[in-house]
This record gives C-alpha cells, sequence and structure tokens, in this order.
C-alpha cells in the first residue's frame, strides 16, 4: 500500500506525531516524551520499554537515543490519555493493571475448582515471578498464598492462565503439560493478508520440535485474523513460528515489524495474541476436565475493527 503522508488523516486519527524542534536537538528520547507528553521519567520509561514509540517510522526502545531537528516522534494517543483508540490504555509496565480510577483492578477468575484455578490475564503483567505478576495479585485477592501458576503467558499475551492450590496440585498438573494432553488454543491478528484457510507450521524451535496448526477466520487487505492451536510448548512459538512465514503479529516488537509504513501498525501498543481456550483433564480429579474459554479482550476487539474486520 502506499506510504501516506505525515499529515495524512490516518496518522493524525491513530498517533501523536510530534517534531523535534531545533531548542529540542540533542535531548534524550526519555526526557523529550516526559516534557512534550507531561509525564514523569518513569512513566515515559514504561512507555519506551513496551515498544510504543516510533522515531522517523522506525520502532525505539533505547531510552537515552539522542533526537535531532526534524526528527519525527510517534506515539499511540492512547499513551498520554488524550481521546484515542477504544480499548487501548498507556498502563504498560505498570505494577498492576489499573481502574478508571488509578486503583488495583482484580484479576477475572474464569474458572475456580477445589485444586485450581483459571484466571484471564491482562496483557501487560508478568504470570509470576514478582510482586505486580498476576501471581502475585491473585494470590492477594484470593487470600491463597500458596497458589502458583502451572505454565506462562508472554507478558503482552492474554487470556487463560492456570493455576495450582497446593503444591501437590501444581506437581500433577506439571505432569500433566509434559504428556501434551493440553488444548490451548489462542487468537491472533498479524500482519497481511493470509493466504491460507489452514497451515501447519513444524519448524523446530531451538533444537526442538515444534508444531503449530494455523486457521484463518478472516483475511483482510492489510492484516488478518487466525486462530492457532499448538502441540508444543515452545518459548514464544507463536510468535516465532508466524514470523517465520512472514506473517508477524501485529505489535509484536522483538519478532515482528521493526519498521512500517502504515501508521495503524504503529497505533497498536501490545502484540495481539491471545490464550481464548485451555483444556486439560483433571490432574488431581480422576476422569474429570478442565475447560475455560477467556473473550477477546478490548484492545483486541479495537484492532480488529481498527483493520476493518468488525467486532468479534
Amino acid at each position: 500500500m502506499p506510504r501516506p503522508s505525515l499529515s495524512s488523516p490516518r496518522t493524525a486519527a491513530f498517533l501523536n506525531a510530534l517534531t523535534v524542534g531545533r531548542p529540542d536537538s540533542g535531548k534524550s528520547l526519555l526526557d523529550y516524551l516526559a516534557t512534550r507528553l507531561g509525564l514523569s521519567r518513569r512513566a515515559a520509561k514504561a512507555i519506551i520499554d513496551g515498544r510504543s514509540v516510533w522515531v522517523n517510522r522506525r520502532c525505539v526502545w533505547i531510552a537515552h537515543h539522542a533526537l535531532k531537528t526534524g526528527d519525527l516522534v510517534e506515539v499511540p494517543k492512547g499513551i498520554n490519555g488524550s481521546k484515542g483508540l477504544k480499548g487501548f490504555n498507556g498502563s504498560k509496565g505498570l505494577k498492576g493493571p489499573k481502574d478508571s480510577n488509578g486503583a488495583k483492578s482484580h484479576i477475572r477468575v474464569l474458572i475456580e475448582l477445589k485444586d485450581f484455578v483459571v484466571a484471564d490475564k491482562p496483557a501487560g503483567l508478568l504470570s509470576n515471578g514478582g510482586p505486580g505478576s498476576v501471581e502475585a495479585i491473585l494470590r492477594e485477592q484470593l487470600g491463597e498464598p500458596n497458589l502458583q501458576a502451572v505454565h506462562r503467558l508472554d507478558r503482552d499475551t492474554s487470556g487463560c492462565l492456570l493455576f495450582a492450590r497446593s503444591y501437590a496440585a501444581y506437581l500433577a498438573a506439571v505432569e500433566v503439560f509434559k504428556t501434551h494432553r493440553v488444548r490451548k488454543e489462542y487468537r491472533a491478528i498479524v500482519v497481511g493478508k493470509f493466504p491460507y484457510v489452514h497451515q501447519r507450521i513444524d519448524a523446530p524451535l531451538d533444537g526442538q520440535p515444534a508444531v503449530s496448526h494455523v486457521l484463518r477466520e478472516v483475511a483482510g487487505p492489510d492484516a488478518s485474523f487466525l486462530k492457532v492451536r499448538i502441540d508444543t510448548g515452545r518459548t514464544n512459538q507463536i510468535r516465532r513460528h508466524l514470523a517465520s512465514v512472514r506473517f508477524p503479529i501485529v505489535g509484536d516488537r522483538t519478532f515482528g515489524l521493526k519498521h512500517a509504513r502504515d501508521p495503524r501498525l504503529m497505533a497498536v501498543p501490545r502484540q495481539m495474541l491471545h490464550a481464548a481456550a485451555l483444556e486439560l483433564p483433571d490432574p488431581v480429579v480422576k476422569g474429570g476436565t478442565i475447560k475455560a474459554h477467556s473473550p477477546l479482550p478490548a484492545d483486541f476487539r479495537a484492532t480488529l475493527k481498527l483493520f476493518g474486520m468488525g467486532r468479534r
């Protein structure tokens, strides 16, 4: 598609476009954003770390990057609180999900069983391992200090996340995951028009077998909506597999596009990957099944609408 001009209505609709003037030449990207957007240095650093800042149409995540006169700096409008895309927010990098009043939100629980809990993980939080992780928030929320994540989702991946309520349940669940009897189904929005109704990607990752089954839901001219089921759970498997066939996930700053002519791709602040469904034999209750579904979050639906694929 043709490259839009910097003053095009599409750019103005989705991005804050800032041109560096002579007085700001030589300033670091961190200082420039903090001053121009009225943010604290910590908040500006979180935006940069979140791969949501573009300089001259290239994603830049180095806080001390020196700017020059005439440089074009772009951030999604929702980043600084101005009217932007519905469902996007600038909370990336903060310690927990926030509501409209700035208070910490509760983690949504999809299923609560005697031995397990399936939570609806928000994007922007670690699964476990820190005070601001989903695991830590859920422990406090449910009053269960022994709660433990059985598996992990990337920080910017949302959706179904399984937790064990005891160490014995955790060990039993880990054994089930090793047997590959866990069905994990994802939704993804990728760059470009995906040409296949179904594609099996079996490229090894890190020397290990890896299999992803991709089903096309909707293919638009600039982006496509996919359903992905994985037989294995390698690190960043879906993101790496889709990037390997040249259909990277929209918003993926690591394995996806490093620069783009379409300003809509720059306006999406996180990777559009959602763990929509999880199903496995109950590791503790013989004959039981754990089955959970997570609806598409607001920012995912906003991105579908942004690329003309409607609300799902």
